[in-house]
């Protein structure tokens, strides 16, 4: 990057990869100016605040972050705890986004609409590399003003765009019109949410960490409220992959909680309808009727869309990126988190080298990195971001170097961009927590659970 040029390099979100992008900009003297679409930092994550992480305290936070907050008299939790996602707000990002040194390049309420090069379009190359960006911006106030930039950081996550109920990618028919009766993912079934769900008829969509999540939650709830009935409906032929590996998984906590979701189903408590891929759905006075495409209907009040997310690159659309076909991730990375291929396997650390795309000087980092692939894990976000801000200062060693050493132990996160499964040094302060342990802890809503399969979704067959 040309530090010469005096412009700031824009960041686009402020969670925990985009907060700690900042931190490395800082640390290497360069100027962040971060846009966070919400109110707050941590905007995402506040919808699943609910939600106790798989991941202990020790790998949810950035070093160079910490060095910020320690030396304003923060301290670090309990390394070996399990926090909540609102935890993960209150005691850390809300901390850290309230620095002078953040808090005066922070801007809420600033959705970004579009990125591009100062004056020219995609098809335009001449001079595109000393190009400032232009970074144009919705602010709170209605208001849309463009911002120059020497460099763009795109963590945004996926958190906003959901992949839809239909097959082939496409929403079901009907779906639109069916909204009101279509939950938000991983919505609070006991608290914030209840009487959404309370002595209804539920239907849970999806075979991943967030659906598994939910019925586990929309089963305590059913316990107080008997009228809840809960139904759940999976594309595939069988639930084998999310109630995973059972006692062969390498986290035993893990596998613990896939056999507990198998017992409420094989117990009745949950209605499994397998091989059922959504084709239409029919808002009526008082339910919605989702038909398969085979035919088949279940009538529920509420839909809950565990179906995943995607990347929003349309505010990218006139940049040059270079993405793998399959997963929108960056090309050198979307072999090796493609979820057909693999399930819960560790992806190699990586940095710029590896997210660079055609247009110099910017990046895509964090889950949003991931495309559609679902196993983020935020300690490799944050050498991600590391290996970037060195890159953009001109220290090209040290964004080549590797600086982060992942457990050997295969750790994948959910769907809903988060780190979430406990490391193999953690597993048996995780184990004692979910048994409840001597201190008496409530058991966890724990995110991330085991394929149980050698290699993703072609294992199932």
């Amino acid at each position: 990057m040309d530090v010469a040029t005096n412009l700031p390099v824009a960041v686009i979100g402020a969670g925990p990869i985009g907060l700690a992008a900042a931190a490395h900009l800082l640390e290497r003297g360069l100027e962040p100016l971060i846009f966070e679409a919400g109110p707050t930092a941590g905007a995402a994550i506040e919808q699943w605040r609910h939600i106790r992480l798989f991941s202990p305290w020790r790998f949810n936070i950035d070093a160079e972050a910490v060095r910020l907050l320690e030396a304003a008299g923060w301290e670090l939790p309990r390394p070996t705890a399990l926090p909540y996602g609102g935890e993960l707000i209150d005691n850390y990002l809300a901390p850290l986004a309230a620095l002078p040194a953040i808090s005066s390049k922070l801007q809420t309420g600033a959705r970004v609409i579009a990125v591009t090069r100062a004056g020219m379009d995609k098809t335009h190359t001449r001079n595109r590399e000393t190009t400032p960006f232009t970074v144009r911006v919705e602010h709170a106030d209605g208001e849309v003003r463009d911002h120059a930039a020497a460099g763009v950081i795109d963590a945004s996550g996926t958190w906003s765009t959901r992949n839809p109920l239909g097959t082939s990618g496409l929403p079901a028919i009907g779906e639109d019109s069916a909204a009101d009766r279509i939950s938000a993912p991983l919505p609070d079934v006991t608290g914030r949410d209840r009487a959404a769900f309370a002595g209804r008829r539920v239907l849970v969509v999806g075979a991943g960490h967030s659906a598994a999540n939910t019925l586990i939650s929309l089963a305590g709830l059913a316990k107080e409220e008997p009228g809840t009935r809960i139904l759940w409906a999976v594309r595939g032929p069988s639930a084998e992959k999310v109630y995973g590996g059972g006692d062969a998984d390498g986290l035993p906590a893990r596998g613990q909680l896939g056999a507990r979701l198998r017992r409420l189903v094989e117990a009745g408590t949950i209605e499994l309808h397998t091989g059922f891929g959504i084709g239409s759905l029919k808002s009526l006075a008082s339910r919605v009727s989702v038909e398969s495409v085979d035919g088949r209907t279940l009538d529920a009040d509420v839909v809950v869309p565990c179906t995943g997310f995607r990347p929003d690159l349309d505010i990218l659309r006139e940049l040059r990126l270079n993405l793998d076909p399959a997963v929108e991730a960056p090309v050198e990375l979307g072999p090796l988190i493609d979820p057909e291929f693999h399930s819960c396997g560790t992806v190699p650390p990586h940095g710029a080298a590896l997210l660079a795309h055609p247009d110099k000087d910017f990046y895509i980092v964090g889950m949003k990195s991931y495309g559609r692939a679902p196993t983020f894990l935020l300690a490799t976000g944050y050498e991600q971001v590391r290996s970037v801000a060195a890159a953009l200062a001109g220290d090209r060693e040290a964004a080549d170097r590797v600086q982060l050493e992942l457990p050997e132990t295969g750790v994948c996160s959910s769907d809903i961009g988060t780190s979430c499964d406990v490391p193999a040094a953690a597993t048996a302060a995780s184990a004692a927590v979910t048994s409840g342990g001597c201190c008496g802890a409530p058991e966890p809503v724990l995110v991330g659970f085991p394929t149980g399969l050698a290699h993703g979704r072609s294992g199932e067959n």
